[in-house]
Formats: C-alpha cells, sequence, structure tokens
C-alpha cells in the first residue's frame, strides 16, 4: 500500500501553517519518516511542527547525537514522547539497532510514542507498518513541496 494522504507546497514563511494542516491531518500516525535532499528542509519542518505541539524540550537536529527525545501534552492532556532520530550517519541497520533505535520504532509502533526519522532510506527495513513516508522536494530556494503517502 502506498497511498497519498496529503500533499503542501509552503515556504519558510508560512511552514507554521503547513506545520499546522500536517499534524491535524495525520496525527493519528506513529511513525514518521522524512525523505529529502540535503538542505531540504527535514529538520526546519520537524522543528516547526515541535513548536505547532508546544515541545518544552530544546528542539534541535540529532545528527551527532542520533536521538532527541522531547515531550509533549496531546489535546487529552496525557505526556507523549517524540523520538526524533537522524539516520544519515548510520552505516546499517544493526547500527541503528545498537543504538537503540528499534526500541524507539518499538513504542511507537504500540501507539505509546511518535517517531520522526531523517533519513529513514539508511535502515528502512526497521520501519514497522504502517508508517508515513514524507517526501520534502526542493522546488526553488523558498519554496518546498511536500507528498505524504501511507505505507503498509
Amino acid at each position: 500500500m502506498n497511498d497519498l494522504l496529503l500533499e503542501i507546497s509552503y515556504t519558510l514563511a508560512d511552514i507554521d501553517k503547513a506545520a499546522i494542516k500536517f499534524w491535524d491531518a495525520l496525527h493519528s500516525y506513529n511513525i514518521f519518516a522524512f525523505s529529502g535532499d540535503l538542505g531540504a528542509g527535514k529538520t526546519t519542518f520537524i522543528h516547526n511542527l515541535c513548536n505547532h505541539l508546544q515541545v518544552q524540550d530544546a528542539v534541535s537536529s540529532p545528527t551527532f547525537a542520533l536521538i532527541n527525545e522531547y515531550h509533549f501534552t496531546d489535546t487529552p492532556g496525557k505526556d507523549k514522547m517524540i523520538y526524533h532520530l537522524d539516520w544519515y550517519r548510520l552505516r546499517d541497520s544493526a547500527e541503528a539497532i545498537n543504538a537503540g533505535m528499534e526500541d524507539c520504532l518499538v513504542q511507537a509502533g504500540s501507539g505509546t510514542a511518535y517517531c520522526f526519522i531523517e533519513w529513514p532510506e539508511k535502515a528502512i527495513e526497521l520501519l514497522q507498518t504502517p508508517y508515513l513516508w514524507i517526501s520534502i522536494e526542493t522546488i526553488d530556494i523558498t519554496e518546498r513541496k511536500m507528498t505524504v503517502k501511507l505505507n503498509g
């Protein structure tokens, strides 16, 4: 299954509106795989998404840490965890497992957390279905096009 769920074009000036539209349409899913060229804005979008969710932790790229953990309070007032994973530096899925990323995915798969994964191509076999594949394409220096497809 590879169903198109959402398509959004946005600029940095209206990225907040795009993040709201994204979350309103897709918050029932727990695993989000963000794909796009270097500099396409994966981390920037995730940062704005976390701002929308009123994450209290400092949101930054997990390129060197590999995993960042954030907390937010969902609509019923329950504390929720977001795992922000960056697979750019991974050599293979074994390295992801050794770093504890599989545990993050298991929690997200059970519905108790969310995973926002950058560079999911590096260990795609670890993704549990269903997951969302989010492609961010650079249209020009200021505009991006996001396509969201359901896998699984």
